[in-house]
């Protein structure tokens, strides 16, 4: 039985998918499959394992606004996938499956890409060559991956720009703005288990894509035949450029300027634990710390570049098991503080001593809330600010991020935005800002700046004065920005900024966990929690899309016996941010209860799975109080929780 009849016998016996067995046949029938591919597919089928092809090939995998991210080594994996292992375990071949992310599928995302940079330079009268910079982290195939994007790239004619190994996504964004790419690419899954891997896209900007080309990538990588994949399967890399060293300084310089006080760190007795989790963070957050004069001891078995990710659950900083050897290790040295960076250093998490001297983990809300309250203090202080505040600074985050941050950048007098899930929205906003800055200065004065080059206080000046000036944002998800250089969330610019705070903080001889009741006593105390589902596979994706309709066909009347007082759906409601902009329509809802709890709904854009992101408020009259707040708000919250998912799962239906 040929390959095609085996594949429409499992389909008509009900073994297969309807999709599956569509997308099945084109792939073979597209005659663009190396020998090894076809085996495989020969080799799954022989072993029966319809439910692994029904993952693979149920659906195509999406180009997304932001790019794509999943399974590049399947559950069940074929011989001739395996083929001889690499040193660290690599399959010779990823995935095939027009849902994982291999060979085809990223020949194909970058031949779009391709056009549509292309089209967008034609259209701009801008008659130069696409420039493309790429950036992988340590995942398995992410050097093959970048390697055969340049390749592809330059076939088509354009210049691609590589560096020399792996480098953290921030430093991806400040390269292409750096060298004046047209878009850049980073070859990487974030945090994701070491089985996933993914392509982000970026534009000009150093910001993941938004619209207006956000669509046009999209339709382009839409319109791509998979059979033009074919003739870039082998790499040629002969006119592949790679990046020099001088860019890794500049990115580091930029690091470092992401500091307000350097004098804190001036003979600073401040000790910290660091761990990579055998990611990109110690490439670039090292360097810049023994250059600030920072005491650093890393976790050696984690500062090992391992796409196994072996010294972990997941590799995951928002999680505690991660950061275990860190904690581990600062116990036995007496180090002050432990942080760590995921595998792509664009994520940050710690854990701070209290009072007794415990290791105490602080969530990404409570990180970015002390950065926030920090900076903006400081920059009063050194008149980067007015000392009253203005509307012409904003901070920006995202709605899911805790609204005490909306309370510190208010309180301070400044604009304070929210956006939906992504850095991305806080980049375009920063890009907005620019863009402002550029237009008022050309039609006031005839003259625009070099925004790049500009010192950071000369910019901040200009933007308060025609536009607005970014002061900081950040997600709950552990992500943060100082500075607007960078385009995306810095982890390694994280650290910096945390290791400042430390060294101000034992220098006034308070701890962490005392700024925060601080802030708690006189905001009030704030308390986040979020719950997440996960749902695999074909029959997992059925159930997300189950909860998020029915939220919006049947939205629940109450929660935990607790009235629902408002639900704010950016799928059908029109919302605006505090400047005016209309929120792009997306499936994500924010309820709030009658008790003035919280809590918002949305899919997860990278994994296959739901999150619900609760939010306490316990108003605070007197420190007295606060302990008592502390322990309601944490019952109230848990007791929320097993009600919104026991609720979630009714929603999601049976298999």
């Amino acid at each position: 039985m040929s390959l095609l009849e085996s594949i429409q016998s499992a389909g008509q016996s009900g073994k297969l998918m309807k999709s599956t067995v569509k997308n099945m046949r084109q792939w073979v029938e597209g005659n663009f499959l190396p020998d090894w591919a076809l085996r495989s597919l020969e080799e799954l089928l022989a072993q029966e394992a319809f439910e692994e092809l029904d993952d693979r090939f149920y659906k195509n995998m999406q180009f997304g606004t932001g790019g794509m991210r999943g399974r590049t080594i399947g559950q069940v994996s074929a011989d001739s996938e395996k083929g001889t292992p690499s040193k660290q375990g690599s399959p010779a071949h990823a995935a095939i499956g027009s849902n994982v992310l291999n060979d085809f599928i990223v020949i194909r995302a970058t031949l779009g890409l391709f056009n549509y940079s292309k089209g967008f330079l034609e259209s701009s009268d801008i008659f130069d060559t696409p420039k493309l910079v790429i950036a992988h982290d340590v995942r398995h195939f992410s050097r093959y991956f970048c390697e055969l994007a340049a390749s592809t790239w330059t076939r088509l004619g354009g210049l691609a720009m590589i560096f020399d190994g792996p480098r953290s996504t921030p430093q991806l964004s400040y390269t292409v703005r750096k060298v004046n790419a047209t878009a850049g690419i980073v070859i990487t899954a974030s945090h994701n288990p070491p089985h996933d891997n993914g392509f982000k896209a970026y534009f000009a900007d150093g910001a993941q894509v938004v619209e207006p080309h956000a669509s046009g990538i999209v339709d382009q990588v839409n319109q791509v035949d998979l059979t033009e994949t074919a003739r870039h399967l082998q790499v040629d890399l002969d006119s592949v450029i790679s990046l020099p060293k001088s860019l890794d300084n500049a990115y580091h310089s930029s690091v470092m300027d992401v500091v307000l006080d350097k004098r804190l760190f001036e003979d600073s007795n401040v000790k910290v634990v660091f761990s990579p989790l055998h990611g990109t963070g110690g490439i670039s957050t090292i360097p810049v710390l023994k250059s600030l004069g920072i005491q650093a001891d890393t976790v050696n078995e984690q500062d090992v570049l391992d796409p196994q990710f072996p010294t972990v659950e997941s590799p995951n900083p928002e999680n505690p098991e991660a950061l275990s050897m860190a904690i581990q290790q600062a116990e036995s040295t007496g180090a002050d503080v432990v942080i760590a960076t995921d595998p792509d250093s664009d994520r940050m998490g710690a854990a701070v001593r209290d009072e007794a001297g415990k290791m105490h983990l602080l969530s990404g809300n409570q990180i970015g809330s002390i950065l926030a309250e920090y900076r903006i203090t400081q920059m009063k202080e050194r008149g980067i600010l007015p000392p009253g505040g203005t509307n012409s600074a904003a901070l920006i985050k995202t709605f899911v991020t805790t609204p005490l941050q909306d309370s510190i950048g208010e309180a301070h007098g400044l604009k304070v935005i929210n956006t939906l899930t992504g850095f991305k929205w806080i980049a375009e906003k920063i890009a907005n800002y620019e863009t402002i800055l550029q237009e008022s200065l050309k039609e006031k004065s005839g003259y625009q700046i070099d925004y790049n080059s500009t010192d950071y206080l000369k910019r901040a000046d200009l933007l308060q004065e025609h536009s607005t000036f970014y002061v900081f944002g950040g997600e709950e998800s552990y992500g943060y920005l100082g500075s607007d250089t960078v385009r995306d969330k810095d982890g390694n610019a994280a650290v910096v900024m945390f290791c400042e705070v430390a060294s101000y903080l034992k220098r006034q001889g308070k701890t962490f966990l005392d700024y925060l009741d601080t802030l708690y006593c006189k905001h009030g105390y704030y308390l986040e929690a979020l719950g997440n589902v996960y749902y695999e596979g074909a029959a997992g994706a059925r159930k997300i899309q189950n909860i998020l309709e029915s939220y919006r066909a049947s939205p629940p009347g109450d929660m935990n016996g607790i009235e629902v007082s408002e639900i704010k759906d950016f799928g059908a409601q029109d919302f605006a941010d505090a400047d005016g902009k209309p929120i792009p329509k997306h499936n994500f809802y924010f309820l709030t209860l009658a008790n003035g709890y919280q809590y918002a709904v949305r899919g997860s854009g990278t994994e296959p799975k739901i999150k619900f992101y609760l939010i306490a408020r316990e108003k605070v009259s007197n420190p007295s109080e606060l302990a008592d707040k502390k322990q309601l708000a944490q019952a109230t919250i848990e007791s929320l929780m097993e009600s919104v998912l026991a609720d979630a799962d009714v929603r999601a239906g049976s298999d």
